[in-house]
């Protein structure tokens, strides 16, 4: 069986000015299987929201094929396209902004279905199934969305986007503004529904914590590029990038046997308006070389269904280096 989904080159290009191209998406490829979760993870400005939004063609990319079962969404048409929709659907970051403040918590999740062409008495007994199984009780089925919490308000924003029954969620940093009581029970009910489901998961986030509970592979972003991609417990295990190796020892795990890494880098992140043809980390990498800025280190398999970006990664597999200014 073939991956569900496949993304093949997508780059997204912001004109700023006749002269100014911001590159917020630069050549990424990636693919999800069925019921995998593909975890997105960088710092701000990495380029991992605006991938969401360009494989949902809520924005459109500037070049490169989202296949999904092997049809490219960027060429589907107004009626296609809207079928495609209840396929693919979204979780966003901030759930109150994302809830319309005058729908019921059932008007809000029925809506998607109306929007489908769902006759009324089946949305109705779809939706009431669909509160229950997010853990939204029937006395808050007529409340509004500034009478809940904010992790109650994040189940129902997970329910609206269920409720179609879509094969792929984007999940774009779903757990950010909840206390850690409320992210983990998130982070639980999403592990239980792609068990019941089979519904795979993109998941956008710069918390490692939750990537590392949640991901079946993860992609590490930096500068609008997939520097590295490998299974979570091998990347989490080892890092074949500079980037990785320092985002890695940045977070601290619950796990006491994890021994700190004082890998760090230093420095500003270049700009990705009008980017060099080089390593986008050269400025910033403590192991950085001449050739690094011959031009864009592609991804290359460093071990089985494992790639990094980097010349020198064999290098970095057996040198744990110290932090040097850039």
């Amino acid at each position: 069986m073939g991956d569900l989904l496949e993304v093949r080159g997508l780059t997204k290009v912001f004109s700023l000015s006749k002269h100014e191209d911001l590159v917020a998406v630069n050549n990424v490829s990636f693919a999800l299987g069925r019921g995998e979760t593909l975890g997105l993870v960088g710092e701000s400005g990495s380029g991992k929201t605006t991938v969401g939004r360009c494989v949902l063609r809520l924005i459109e990319p500037t070049s490169g094929e989202v296949l999904l079962d092997g049809t490219d969404i960027r060429k589907l048409e107004t009626d296609d396209l809207r079928r495609m929709r209840s396929r693919m659907q979204l979780v966003f970051q901030d759930p109150l902004a994302s809830l319309n403040p005058t729908y019921t918590v059932r008007q809000t999740v029925s809506e998607p279905l109306a929007l489908h062409g769902v006759k009324r008495a089946e949305r109705h007994e779809r939706v009431a199934d669909m509160l229950r199984h997010v853990g939204i009780g029937e006395h808050l089925f007529n409340y509004y969305p500034a009478d809940l919490t904010a992790g109650e308000q994040q189940r129902i924003g997970i329910a609206r986007a269920l409720i179609t029954r879509p094969e792929i969620v984007v999940l774009d940093e779903p757990t950010s503004t909840l206390d850690a009581s409320a992210r983990a029970e998130i982070l639980a009910l999403l592990e239980r529904i792609q068990k019941e489901t089979g519904t795979s998961f993109i998941f956008i986030s710069h918390d490692m914590t939750s990537i590392a509970r949640i991901c079946h592979r993860i992609a590490v972003m930096y500068l609008g590029r997939i520097v590295e991609e490998a299974p979570t417990d091998e990347l989490l295990a080892k890092q074949y990038h500079p980037y990785s190796k320092a985002l890695m020892s940045a977070v601290l795990f619950a796990d006491p046997r994890r021994v700190p890494s004082p890998y760090v880098i230093k420095g500003e992140i270049p700009t990705a308006i009008n980017p060099k043809p080089e390593c986008g980390l050269y400025s910033r990498c403590p192991m950085r070389q001449d050739r690094c800025r011959e031009g864009v280190p592609p991804l290359m398999e460093v071990a089985p269904a494992r790639t990094s970006a980097c010349l020198r990664w064999q290098e970095l597999e057996q040198t744990e280096l110290a932090a040097v200014d850039a």
